[in-house]
């Protein structure tokens, strides 16, 4: 039986590389990005490695095209085994709390949360259907209670929302073979994580696979890094 991916932002960095780590591993993967043109190129790309994966449009702070990519897949595959919620924006970085508008703590909390809390109410019906589903919140340390540092505060904020909508959707979900989890992707060579960052792209995506292939007696509710867990 082919699994079915889901994998949003994915025609660049972090989630580019796990896109192409689970169509290795046999999945057929939905190779999910906002651009377009850039997702298509990448989807390209695996497909002439002979890789499983299809691309559709979808940006995760539109409910329309949440719905359009959620229809595709019932209509298509009937089932959606995995959802890898990678996509994400950080347009804060180095700025006061004090000197943060507006806008842009609304924009950020629309992309990493908002988005991804609507995905997994639009699928997890698809995986309860089947028995079976894992979901993969790509977090950050930086929205770790114990860890408040003083500039930041949207992107903080808004993985510090991530963690628990991961936890509350655990607890909910508990017995019904359907496994929550939120990863910390470290500091890797990306075009956010720049080029001096320590971890390379197939280093970071190593937890993110694991958690997506996790067998039936797998944790659930919890927040790792390098697959280990980390305190929320």
């Amino acid at each position: 039986m082919e699994r079915i991916a889901v994998v949003t932002g994915a025609n660049r960095g972090i989630g580019r590389q796990t896109a192409e780590d689970l169509a290795a591993l046999g999945f057929h993967v939905l190779l999910t990005a906002r651009d377009e043109a850039r997702g298509r190129e990448a989807a390209a790309a695996m497909q002439e490695k002979g890789l499983p994966v299809a691309f559709h449009q979808l940006d995760v702070t539109d409910a329309a095209s949440i719905r359009r990519l959620v229809k595709n897949v019932a209509d298509v595959y009937g089932r959606a085994d995995v959802l890898i919620n990678n996509a994400a924006v950080n347009l804060d970085k180095g700025v006061s709390p004090l000197e943060l508008d507006l806008a842009t703590l609304r924009q950020t909390i629309e992309t990493n949360v908002y988005g991804p809390f609507q995905l997994c109410q639009a699928l997890v019906p698809l995986m309860q259907r089947n028995g079976y589903g894992r979901i993969v919140n790509v977090s950050s340390q930086a929205g770790r209670l114990s860890n408040p540092q003083p500039d930041g505060l949207a992107y903080r904020t808004s993985k510090a929302a991530l963690n628990m909508i991961t936890r509350v959707l655990a607890r909910r979900l508990e017995g019904s073979n359907i496994l929550v989890n939120a990863v910390h992707p470290g500091w890797v060579r990306t075009d956010m994580g720049g080029h001096h960052a320590p971890l390379s792209l197939a280093e970071s995506t190593d937890t993110i696979i694991w958690l997506a292939t996790l067998p039936e007696d797998g944790p659930t509710g919890s927040f790792f890094y390098r697959r280990e867990p980390m305190a929320w």
